[in-house]
């Protein structure tokens, strides 16, 4: 989450902690992406631009995606997604939001992007095995309870043979958090991260790195490859 100041996080985490505290951890995303699309509200985390740490990663990595396929995780208005895409990546993005979805097919009407309202705790049987590249930014950090579990659960399982996950969230190495819930987003634990892999994955490239916001968060970045 980049760009905003507290003051913007604010509805976000009034209903994250609503949504929380009844044990519903999803349920909040659509009212967020409907307040904020009839100017009600911010979503903390549109910023009208590609992640920068994808950016850097792609760029480092020299990653290209000519007939490959890539899913992006929890895309919201669409930027990382269209960024995949101009890799060359046959790309897939999915949001629990219908109105977050509709904002992307808007912004990005003709794109080759597959834009569907999708549910990472309950992702299509068809998505499983099926990409070579897997994109998960600042998804898994805003879920609380169950729905976080099942969304650990669930990713390694869309990475196709020799695919490869990749996840940038908000860190922390305390092993046990308390977590507030008022305080969203929730940084993953290292145990959360290594939990990413499953029995599918192995981890290529873990980092631990400080940001460049103000103040610095501490975040992960992590790359795991499915063997073939």
């Amino acid at each position: 989450m980049t760009g905003h100041d507290d003051t913007d996080r604010l509805r976000a985490r009034t209903l994250a902690a609503e949504s929380a505290q009844l044990g519903d951890g999803t349920g909040w995303f659509e009212r967020l992406y409907d307040e904020a699309a009839r100017g009600e509200a911010v979503v903390p985390w549109a910023d009208g631009e590609p992640n920068p740490h994808l950016v850097a990663w792609a760029q480092t990595t020299g990653v290209h995606g000519a007939g490959r396929r890539a899913l992006v995780v929890g895309c919201g208005l669409g930027d990382d997604a269209e960024y995949v895409a101009g890799l060359g990546f046959d790309t897939v993005a999915f949001d629990i939001s219908a109105t977050a979805i509709r904002q992307a097919r808007e912004r990005f009407a003709g794109s080759p992007t597959e834009y569907v309202v999708g549910d990472i705790t309950a992702p299509q049987p068809s998505w499983r095995d099926a990409f070579d590249l897997v994109v998960e930014i600042y998804t898994v950090q805003p879920l609380w309870g169950e729905a976080r579990a099942a969304a650990i659960r669930q990713l390694p399982t869309l990475v196709a043979p020799g695919g490869t996950l990749l996840v940038i969230a908000r860190a922390t190495e305390e092993t046990d958090p308390a977590r507030d819930p008022a305080e969203m987003p929730w940084a993953l634990t290292r145990a959360e991260l290594d939990a990413l892999s499953g029995d599918l994955l192995e981890p290529f490239d873990v980092r631990l790195f400080w940001d460049d916001e103000d103040p610095p968060r501490q975040r992960w970045q992590a790359e795991f490859h499915r063997p073939t």
